[in-house]
């Protein structure tokens, strides 16, 4: 069982890669189920999960894209539905309709195009598909989120008194308006609204004067709001009538929210699928971004990532416009730990997180940049160690936290296992704590793990060097400018480039002499022999990729040469048999016309036939009886042959015709006016010009008229002339 730990999540940066997923999803629950994604537990499921990403990608590319999925919460809708005789506002059916109108929608696209999405539809099918929510919601709230007017009878009757009243209020307070301004009682703005009710603005001397209710004055008080005497009966009738609407709207309501409730359990499946697809939508839109695929899961103990990115380097990169060096890291039953070393800030660690971050992507369901041709295995575990880990909680130091996690290796490390550490033995005396470093990497090395380390220290590079499904590795350093090519090579130790990176860095000369002379003269020659071949081996890798290229491209120069030798060579065979073909024929065609002058000086008939027939004899006793199917071959043949030979044809005579014509119609074609008198190019009549409509003219030839291109035609002075 697949089981791995929050420590190793936090280690490669798994989180930052959550994070970015979470805010390309749409929804809320979409957000927080992103940042919850752990690796998957069984194969199964996360090849579901993987393929139902790499569906929603294609979708990008080809015509059916996948439709929106967007939704509004329901949450606070569901926790209500929960509670026995709750009901509903208005604007929380209208979400529910929503939702369950987008979930129909895409339950009946991903059935529609089950071909392009099978996985997508696998999940979707779990999901019931109804139309009884819709409906039940319709027939009381519209679109605008308002109960309608014929959602009860009650509801309906209630609302047409209250527009009658509404009526007969305005219209009395109209009658009063008019009364009382004309009798300047009223101020400037002549009438205002206080507690929703419609008032007179009078002055406040005469407020007296006018009959009403005063609902309230101005903070000046030269103003008293009042609502005349006329209105007063209405509005009281309205207000009743308003409360009898309020009451008959929560009776509604609760019939709904009883109608709703059985499907409570649905509207939850709802909503997770939804925020589920919202999910994979943001891993594809993510894995588009770092150009993700999915590579081979295999069963094998083998795990090949080409030309592979760090996602979350890549992109900060690409958004400062840097360059990101991919890597290429394969471990294997046969080479299943690599040591890599070299200098700082080369690339070691990066190298290292890119393959574990990758494997930690691949197996929560995400697709990772890697190249098409990459493939991996499942592992149960992913044990890591990287970083200065310094418990002050725990009052651990560095190499005590580092022994607990050794400790710790040793417990769950198997076959299944892969582990990856950073600067190995670091933290105690470089001797006892290098030793004991050796002694782990054995015991790993024995329980058949797969694992990267990075270190500096010798003794591991010597003994990855003599185990032999081990290997070391090293980041490539240019030993001109001293900088880092941030590029992994297989098969061999590096330098760390102490000394060199000291003189680079302005260290002066005689207090790097001074240094080497404190330690053993054989750890230099040691360190100075792995740097000299490494330069070595770039040198070689340069003249390998150059030889590699011309390689290639002679290959590529042979294989062409030998396509246009074969087809020289069919056609060759191809004119030979017509030229015999021909022949044959001319041969044939004399000897007729030898028996045709015969036979017009003798006219004996006889001799006729029997000349003939000694001809069919002689030319059918070299023949072989075919079949069918090789005289129909043969005929074929025959009529290719004979296009072919008539295209090269005539692409020569109009070669030929076009030099011989384009000169003299370059020069006549401008002079061609109405009343000219021109003949065609290979004709002969002669006719007069009536008319030229763009390039075409209308040539009349005393019997009859044509249209002709200008092109076609020829000046018949001009000719004369020439």
């Amino acid at each position: 069982m697949i089981s791995i730990t929050e420590k190793t999540l936090q280690d490669l940066q798994f989180p930052t890669v959550l994070e970015t997923i979470s805010t390309i999803c749409n929804t809320d629950i979409g957000k927080q189920k992103a940042l919850e994604i752990t690796p998957f537990k069984d194969k199964e499921t996360l090849m579901q999960a993987l393929m139902q990403t790499s569906e929603y990608v294609s979708s990008f590319q080809n015509n059916n894209a996948i439709p929106n999925h967007g939704f509004d919460a329901i949450s606070h809708e569901i926790k209500f539905l929960a509670i026995e005789d709750s009901f509903l506002e208005v604007g929380s059916f209208r979400k529910i309709a929503t939702l369950s109108s987008t979930v129909n929608f895409l339950l009946n696209y991903f059935k529609k195009f089950d071909d392009y999405y099978p996985h997508l539809n696998t999940r979707a099918s779990q999901v019931d598909l109804t139309k009884e929510i819709i409906s039940s919601v319709d027939a009381i709230v519209d679109k605008y989120g308002e109960i309608k007017d014929n959602a009860s009878p009650d509801l309906l009757n209630i609302r047409r008194d209250i527009n009658v009243i509404r009526g007969k209020v305005n219209q009395s307070f109209g009658v009063a308006l008019t009364q009382y301004n004309s009798l300047g009682y009223l101020d400037d703005i002549k009438e205002s609204f206080v507690q929703n009710r419609r008032v007179l603005a009078v002055l406040a001397m005469y407020r007296r004067k006018v009959k009403g209710s005063i609902l309230g004055s101005s903070k000046t008080g030269s103003i008293a709001y009042i609502e005349p005497e006329t209105t007063l009966k209405y509005s009281r009738e309205l207000s009743n009538l308003e409360y009898e609407e309020t009451e008959e709207i929560t009776r509604i309501l609760k019939q709904l929210s009883n109608d709703i409730r059985p499907f409570l359990p649905l509207l939850i499946q709802y909503q997770d699928f939804l925020s589920d697809i919202d999910v994979i939508a943001a891993k594809a839109k993510y894995a588009n971004r770092i150009n993700g695929i999915m590579p081979q899961i295999t069963d094998n103990r083998r795990l090949y990532f080409r030309d592979a990115y760090h996602p979350i380097l890549y992109l900060n990169n690409k958004q400062k416009k840097e360059i990101t060096h991919p890597q290429t890291i394969e471990l294997q039953q046969e080479n299943r730990i690599i040591v890599i070393s070299g200098p700082n800030a080369g690339g070691k660690t990066i190298s290292l997180k890119t393959v574990g971050l990758l494997q930690l992507m691949l197996q929560s369901g995400m697709l990772i940049p890697v190249h098409e041709r990459s493939e991996t295995f499942l592992f149960d575990r992913i044990l890591t160690d990287i970083g200065d880990n310094q418990s002050i909680e725990n009052h651990l130091s560095t190499y005590s936290y580092r022994l607990k996690n050794m400790n710790y290796f040793l417990k769950k490390c198997n076959k299944k296992t892969m582990f990856l550490i950073d600067e190995f033995g670091t933290g105690s005396d470089p001797e006892l704590g290098g030793a004991l470093a050796e002694i782990f990497l054995e015991e790993f090395y024995h329980r058949e793990a797969f694992g990267i380390i990075t270190t500096h220290y010798s003794n591991l590079k010597i003994l990855a060097n003599e185990l032999p499904f081990a290997t070391n590795a090293n980041m490539m350093f240019d030993e001109k400018s001293l900088e880092p090519m941030y590029k992994l090579a297989l098969g061999q130790a590096g330098s760390s480039f102490t000394f060199e990176v000291a003189l680079k860095n302005g260290i002066p000369f005689s207090l790097i002499n001074r240094a080497k002379k404190k330690i053993e003269v054989g750890k230099v020659r040691f360190d100075k022999t792995i740097a000299t071949l490494q330069k070595e081996r770039s040198k070689m890798e340069k003249t390998s990729q150059t030889l590699k290229e011309e390689e290639t491209k002679a290959r590529e120069e042979g294989k062409k040469m030998e396509t246009i030798n074969v087809k020289i060579k069919q056609k060759l065979e191809s004119y030979q048999e017509l030229y015999d073909s021909n022949q044959k024929t001319i041969y044939i065609g004399q000897k007729i016309e030898d028996i045709a002058e015969k036979y017009f000086n003798n006219k004996s008939k006889k001799d006729l036939i029997g000349e003939f027939l000694k001809i069919i004899e002689i030319e059918n006793s070299k023949r072989k009886k075919a079949t069918p199917k090789e005289a129909k071959a043969i005929v074929a043949k025959k009529k290719e042959v004979i296009a072919e030979v008539t295209v090269h044809v005539e692409e020569i005579r109009k070669e030929k015709k076009e030099k011989k014509l384009k000169p003299v119609i370059e020069k006549v074609k401008a002079i061609l006016r109405i009343g000219d008198r021109v003949r065609m190019l290979e004709g002969k009549a002669v006719g007069s010009i009536d008319t030229i409509e763009k390039n075409k003219a209308t040539v009349n030839y005393g019997m009859f008229t044509s249209k002709v291109s200008l092109d076609e035609l020829e000046l018949v002075e001009a000719m004369k002339k020439k």
